[in-house]
């Protein structure tokens, strides 16, 4: 199944709780939640109170990308706040401690995935496969919004759907950055099946005809 993801880091922080709502009434079916620490990326986001605020004000999936060091440190956290995936970066820690953040997210009962920036390639993603529901590949580089999309990611996005589909085929593959209508339907014919949408998701004039025209990409691909 296809699913859409708007990312939260493009709402109107004023009305933060309006927006949360028009997610889920768009028919969309996570909402997306980004962290950044200002060292593993070269910005600063939000952090526990809000995803907390954000927790009490939806019922849908919440999907934490945590852009940030070493952070084994965090997960348990994010995943006690409210967090229902929580996504670590490869490029964040050791091998040994990236293992000790997913294991420690699964023990939460909730779903551990990893994301790989634009320059890391896709076998990095071999070693924690076998440990991840869910794969995310940047097509921007992680850090900021309103980025353009990079087209050279397909195919790392079609090398992650061949290994998903040998190895561990109940994983999602997501990508994030510069997703509109256009780029998601590129994604798809790559392989992806999650798409995280940020500026187009929340300035289409129908947010749920967006919604809908990326669900339906699952049957012009042929693909779920």
């Amino acid at each position: 199944m296809f699913k859409v993801a708007p990312s939260i880091l493009s709402a109107d922080f004023a009305n933060l709780g309006r927006d949360v709502a028009s997610i889920a009434g768009s028919g969309a079916d996570y909402v997306h939640f980004d962290v950044m620490d200002g060292n593993f990326v070269p910005n600063l986001s939000f952090g526990l109170p809000v995803l907390r605020d954000v927790r009490r004000v939806t019922s849908l999936p919440l999907d934490v990308h945590l852009m940030i060091d070493r952070p084994v440190r965090y997960v348990g956290h994010f995943c006690d706040a409210g967090a229902d995936i929580v996504t670590v970066h490869v490029e964040a820690d050791s091998e040994e401690n990236i293992r000790e953040a997913l294991t420690c997210i699964r023990n939460k009962r909730k779903r551990p995935a990893i994301c790989l920036k634009p320059g890391t390639p896709a076998e990095a993603a071999a070693p924690y496969l076998a440990l991840c529901s869910l794969i995310l590949v940047m097509t921007v580089e992680p850090g900021f919004g309103g980025q353009s999309f990079m087209a050279d990611m397909m195919p790392k996005v079609s090398a992650l759907r061949h290994m998903i589909d040998r190895q561990n085929p109940g994983c999602e593959l997501e990508v994030d950055g510069g997703v509109d209508l256009k780029t998601a339907l590129a994604c798809a014919g790559a392989g992806a099946n999650v798409f995280v949408t940020g500026s187009a998701f929340f300035k289409a004039a129908d947010r749920a005809s967006f919604v809908s025209a990326i669900h339906a990409m699952e049957h012009e691909t042929g693909r779920n």
